[in-house]
């Protein structure tokens, strides 16, 4: 039986929401400094090298329970920016830019060493949110692919990563990657799925790293280091697995307009930025080396966010010809997801 079946059309909730939970370690929300934790130079040449880290255990049993606590309060109060994607079967729950809607996943990025763990990955001084997701439980997984919904950057200036909430099941679940697959010239950057076996990915498809993840730990990767996760053959999950997952941007990153092609999705805010603008704005919140507070305060009084009118604005380009077929790659992940 399903750990966790869809919510009704009825349950979904509208505006900014906060579970008020207390935060691990005695932090006070809003006053206390980000924590840090200390990674290797041998991690980072990792992530370098192969396109791919586990770090393991940088968040404490209580960071773990108070994800899982922020977690369950959003299940049981489904947004409305879940609708789409919950609807689609391709996971029980998921939900694109979390941060925006409830507070607990903000000060989780305020004063998490999440900021620092990825700024030493990175080798940058400053990381803000480019986008993020909220995954519970993907079904039936989601097979070979690159991710291009990394919010308005150029890949070189992102850094996706994966904190972990659960074990990861014996049978199924442990995302796979391609050794070295974010070298590859092959895929094309408007591509989500990826036949392995297409020329020009001979020397990655074979080299094939798993990670089975446990709670509080880190899966860190570039933007185009192809990957999958298999899910149970029949698509229920008897247990849980929740991951808080997205992209994070360096300092100097730039805005990209990406209107007319699939990586708009990530990036449906009117934040007024234009391309090449420097990606300063509440939109895309500054986590290290520390918050910023007038663009917490810009969040905590609903300015930041996505509009039925800023949706549109952004998709207009779908009506054309050349852009439809920009977004025929990711509209597939639906369809073939929601046929299974």
């Amino acid at each position: 039986e399903k750990i966790l079946n869809e919510p009704a059309l009825w349950e979904y909730n509208f505006g900014l929401q906060d579970p008020a939970l207390a935060m691990p370690h005695g932090i006070a929300a809003g006053q206390t400094a980000p924590e840090k934790f200390e990674i290797t130079e041998e991690q980072i040449r990792t992530l370098e090298e192969d396109g791919v880290v586990h770090i393991k255990g940088v968040f404490d049993a209580e960071w773990v329970q108070y994800l899982r606590d922020a977690t369950g309060h959003q299940v049981d109060n489904p947004h409305f920016w879940a609708f789409a994607g919950t609807a689609s079967k391709l996971y029980d729950y998921i939900q694109r830019n979390i941060w925006q809607t409830n507070k607990a996943f903000a000060n989780f990025y305020y004063h998490s060493a999440m900021g620092h763990v990825l700024s030493q990955c990175g080798r940058t001084d400053e990381i803000r949110v480019s986008t993020d997701l909220l995954m519970v439980n993907p079904n039936k997984g989601f097979k070979w692919h690159q991710d291009n919904q990394n919010g308005p950057i150029k890949w070189e200036d992102g850094i996706r990563f994966w904190i972990t909430m659960d074990e990861t099941p014996a049978e199924y679940g442990a995302p796979v990657y391609l050794k070295g697959s974010h070298r590859n010239d092959a895929v094309d950057e408007a591509a989500v799925f990826v036949d392995i076996e297409q020329k020009g990915l001979e020397d990655y498809k074979d080299e094939l790293l798993e990670f089975r993840t446990m709670p509080g730990d880190m899966l860190i990767w570039h933007p185009r280091t192809i990957h999958k996760v298999d899910g149970p053959s029949d698509g229920i999950w008897t247990t849980y697995r929740r991951v808080l997952g997205g992209t994070v941007c360096k300092a100097g990153s730039k805005y990209q307009d990406k209107r007319g092609s699939g990586g708009v999705l990530s990036d449906l805010g009117r934040h007024g930025l234009e391309q090449d603008d420097k990606l300063e704005s509440s939109f895309f919140p500054i986590v290290y080396p520390r918050w910023n507070d007038a663009e917490a305060k810009e969040r905590d009084e609903g300015k930041v966010g996505r509009s039925p009118r800023d949706i549109a604005s952004k998709l207009g380009g779908l009506a054309g010809k050349a852009s439809g077929e920009k977004f025929s790659s990711f509209f597939q992940v639906l369809g073939s997801q929601a046929k299974r």
